[in-house]
């Protein structure tokens, strides 16, 4: 694998390495899963249509963000001392080789590898006859029809090109010899690989055969070439309305927006001629550092179509969540929660206990209410399901919808007027911060009065997501925890001004204060005693206030361990500076999502979790929330089989240097293989909590 350090050197500061930087380095990781023999083959193709997406959403985001900067004329620097350009050439760096690399993986290893398995996708003019014949078919009764050439170049008026959209750009020769360039965009309503017929698992691109049938559009015209394109454009659209009432209005016009935002990229096959590429990078307003040629396929997004094939030999072998019968029947579940606290480790749980919890709650007449917040609850739920049943059973419920989930704008939308329409309280918490917050509150009459059930979880109310992602939560009827959920709703759908709570945790109320002030307590507590221990295991870490005192508490000799997935801005390792302080990140067949903070605390331990990075914009500009542990069952579940996993993975972890470069962990020849996910397969939360 080509290092993106060969290629593109951080801009060097000696306290903070770029975030730009740093997320372009989890993704590199995320390429070397497609490259790693040891995968699956379906699943290496499956990590490079990850890398392509990850790739694609943070040209949308965050470079359509410093392209905006920069034309602002933004001087202002980033904590380590870049300018928006200057992190526009640096992604530019990186991003080229790390393309070329993924180009080459594909066309050279994985391609011929399926081949090899079966799996083939050929040229239309590589098959025989009959199967040509056959496909003709398709095209001229399916594609032809759905497909519109617009006139590129020479135009008064150059045709819009949706976002992420495949193209072809055909040069033409007019009888008269004008030379003339028109657009056909590859239908995205149609399959991407079309099966040849004879065999379901021989393929060939959608753009291929549209570009060995194009006669069909240009008849008695010339065609010179035809070269695929694609263009990614700006899809952050702010949400700045200051009233609930039209924020509805303002998410829904911000949809129709994100098709038609900015240019930000242009993917050209590298073999297109030099005017077709102009003519484009023109129209589309782009600098040269922005327009990539590849070779190659375009658009590795399509290749999710190959690992939905039925082939287990050449994926993961399944897994199958835990799941304890006993919690999923009506009322169960609350007698267990009476008596202690659980928590739920998805995938290793099954996310059918949560949805339990729910539809418990919405078919036992002894509840009184049911609060949840949404944030991506995904276009089938059946969480919210039983929330339209609880409220057409007649109970209490209120539901915080957030409108701003980027890129689930759409499913919360419908979701929002469906709950509304059932008689559901619906609030959008606030206009100009995002409610981030996974929280459940279920309210029920007992014959000891009204006792309350809570949740407050890392990961979304999403079953999709709960079978993909890490995540943990905790299931609990402690009333100092239920009541200040019940407060913090109150907060979030009244005119409530509290600002602290008994035990949660809130951001931007108290979050970096709290997490500040156990680092301090840490810090203390190793001063005295001479030992502490820090473990963070979460997605982000960027906020220079947290970094710094880190800093501080490896320079008194507090052990910190960080398990960051994705952006880490602290330089570990240093001398003089960071010595105690070790970064892993850990990529393997789950997307690593849950955050935890664990204090050690002088024999004391208290652990963190929720649904908070260490971010600004989740620290101050989200509505986040963390729930201690302290409880010392739950702690050796979440210290010594969770954290304990991570920090002894051998196989899937990553060790970062102090200048933000990733090797993989070197295995020594004599020590077992141990892998964090397959380890906590074994031991699901639920399963060993209720065995304890």
């Amino acid at each position: 694998m080509t290092k993106i350090s060969d290629t593109a050197p951080t801009h060097r500061n000696e306290r903070y390495i770029n975030r730009e930087y740093s997320w372009l380095q989890f993704n590199h990781r995320v390429l070397a899963e497609a490259a790693r023999e040891t995968n699956p083959l379906l699943e290496r193709v499956k990590f490079l249509s990850i890398f392509e997406s990850n790739l694609d959403e943070f040209f949308m985001v965050r470079v359509s963000g410093l392209i905006e900067q920069e034309a602002a004329d933004v001087l202002n620097q980033t904590p380590e001392g870049m300018t928006p350009h200057e992190q526009l050439v640096m992604v530019a760096q990186a991003v080229r080789p790390m393309r070329a690399e993924a180009s080459k993986l594909w066309s050279k290893s994985l391609q011929p590898a399926l081949a090899e398995s079966g799996i083939s996708i050929k040229r239309v003019e590589e098959l025989s006859r009959s199967k040509q014949e056959k496909l003709l078919s398709y095209f001229r009764e399916e594609v032809f029809h759905v497909c519109t050439p617009l006139a590129m170049a020479p135009s008064h008026s150059f045709p819009f090109i949706s976002n992420r959209s495949l193209n072809l750009a055909v040069e033409l020769a007019d009888p008269s010899g004008v030379s003339r360039i028109a657009r056909v965009k590859v239908p995205n309503i149609l399959p991407r690989l079309i099966p040849t017929g004879a065999r379901l698992s021989e393929f060939v691109w959608l753009e291929d055969l549209i570009q060995a049938h194009l006669e069909f559009f240009f008849p008695g015209i010339d065609i010179l070439g035809a070269h695929r394109f694609r263009v990614i454009r700006d899809a952050d659209f702010e949400i700045r309305e200051l009233e609930a009432a039209d924020l509805v209005t303002t998410v829904e016009q911000t949809l129709h927006m994100r098709r038609f935002g900015d240019p930000v990229a242009l993917e050209i096959e590298a073999t297109a001629p030099k005017r077709v590429r102009q003519v484009l990078q023109q129209n589309l307003q782009l600098d040269d550092q922005d327009v990539y040629e590849v070779e190659g396929l375009i658009g590795m997004d399509g290749l999710w179509e190959l690992v939905k094939l039925d082939r287990p030999s050449l994926k993961f072998k399944p897994h199958h969540p835990y799941i304890r019968e006993s919690l999923l029947e009506n009322k169960n579940l609350f007698s267990t929660l009476t008596k202690q606290d659980l928590i739920l480790h998805h995938p290793f749980d099954s996310f059918e206990t949560m949805e339990a919890f729910v539809s418990s709650a919405a078919k036992d007449p002894d509840v009184l209410g049911i609060k949840m917040t949404m944030y991506r609850v995904g276009s089938e739920s059946p969480v919210v399901e039983s929330l339209l049943d609880a409220a057409a059973a007649g109970k209490q419920v209120a539901a915080i919808v957030e409108l701003k989930a980027r890129f689930d704008e759409s499913n919360n939308l419908v979701w929002s007027r469906a709950l509304e329409r059932a008689g559901v309280h619906v609030s959008y918490g606030f206009p100009e911060m995002k409610v981030h917050s996974k929280l459940c509150l279920i309210v029920r009459r007992e014959k000891t009065g009204i006792q309350t059930y809570g949740f407050v979880g890392t990961g979304n109310f999403n079953p999709q997501t709960a079978r993909m992602y890490t995540d943990l939560g905790l299931l609990t009827s402690d009333p100092d925890i239920t009541q200040d959920i019940a407060e913090l709703f109150n907060y979030l759908t009244g005119f409530s001004q509290q600002t602290s709570f008994r035990k949660l945790v809130v951001a931007p109320l108290n979050l970096r204060e709290a997490i500040l002030e156990r680092i301090q307590r840490e810090i203390e507590v190793c001063e005295k005693k001479k030992k502490g221990h820090i473990i963070f295991k979460l997605n982000s870490l960027v906020d220079p206030e947290v970094i710094d005192a880190l800093y501080r508490a490896s320079a008194v000799g507090v052990t910190i361990d960080l398990i960051v997935r994705g952006i880490c801005c602290l330089r570990p390792g240093v001398k003089g500076l960071s010595e105690k302080i070790r970064v892993i990140s850990v990529v393997g067949r789950f997307l690593e999502h849950s955050r935890v903070y664990y204090f050690e605390n002088g024999g004391a331990p208290e652990a963190l979790l929720g649904s908070a990075d260490l971010m600004r914009r989740n620290l101050d500009r989200r509505i986040e929330t963390l729930v201690p542990v302290t409880e010392p069952r739950l702690m050796k579940y979440l210290r010594g089989t969770v954290l304990e996993s991570y920090l002894k993975d051998n196989t899937n972890a990553w060790v970062e240097d102090g200048d933000g470069h990733y090797q993989r962990i070197k295995r020594p020849s004599t020590t077992p293989v141990f892998a964090s996910q397959d380890e906590l397969m074994k031991w699901p939360a639920v399963r060993v909590l209720l065995s304890s």
